[in-house]
């Protein structure tokens, strides 16, 4: 009769278990990270924000005497990529499709209206005016109606976002749409209905005061 030999459970050896407690200490750190998108434990592992800004400084004061006679709506879809030479998208590399939403505002100045630039006649009834002409002022981008479709980001990318104190920033895509739409608000008649506007305003005006003939025009 004979007897069995039970065989010994093998050990582990130790740098098994260290690899292995690395790697779920990494599976638990990746997870709480996306845990928010799970329903049910979004609470567990959410944040708070507090806000703990001081009070707003005034630092200055200027005297406006533009006259903002017209704004223009504009959205545009940035696409920008960045690559690295010598190394594929997948390691190094991002690539960001933005939407960007914002005004441009375009005024006449007043300010620089001469005694030159009025003339009225003896009877008070009859006023020429020459104003300069409209310009554009700086765009400025909606962040509520602004937003990223879509990023792409290499291996390098992902990993340099963990160390940042910025991930994810859209500095450049914004600086970009900004140009962008300054630039289409060049290519738009925006100065133009500003000017129209301009001249209907004060013909109401001078008109409610008793002038009867009032002539605008535009000019350096």
């Amino acid at each position: 009769m004979t007897t069995p030999v039970k065989r010994l459970p093998r050990r582990v050896p130790g740098w098994a278990k260290v690899v292995g407690a690395l790697v779920l200490v990494l599976v638990v750190f990746f997870a709480g990270i996306r845990l928010s998108v799970v329903p049910g434990l979004k609470d567990l592992f959410g944040t708070e924000t507090q806000d703990r800004s001081g009070p707003a400084l005034l630092k200055s004061i200027q005297d406006l005497s533009r006259y903002d006679a017209a704004s223009g709506n504009f959205q545009v879809v940035v696409d920008l990529e960045k690559d690295a030479k010598f190394l594929p998208d997948a390691i190094r590399g991002t690539r960001t499709l933005y939407v960007g939403a914002g005004t441009v505002d375009a005024y006449v100045d007043l300010g620089k209206v001469g005694d030159d630039d009025v003339q009225v006649n003896g009877d008070r009834t009859s006023a020429t005016l020459r104003l300069p002409h409209a310009q554009l002022g700086k765009p400025a981008l909606d962040p509520d109606r602004s937003y990223a479709v879509s990023k792409q980001r290499g291996l390098f990318d992902r990993l340099g976002d963990l160390f940042s104190d910025n991930p994810n920033g859209e500095q450049a895509v914004q600086k970009l749409a900004v140009r962008h739409i300054g630039d289409a608000a060049k290519e738009s008649e925006l100065t133009a209905r500003a000017e129209s506007n301009t001249t209907g305003m004060l013909e109401g005006l001078l008109r409610s005061l008793g002038f009867k003939e009032v002539r605008v025009s535009y000019g350096s």
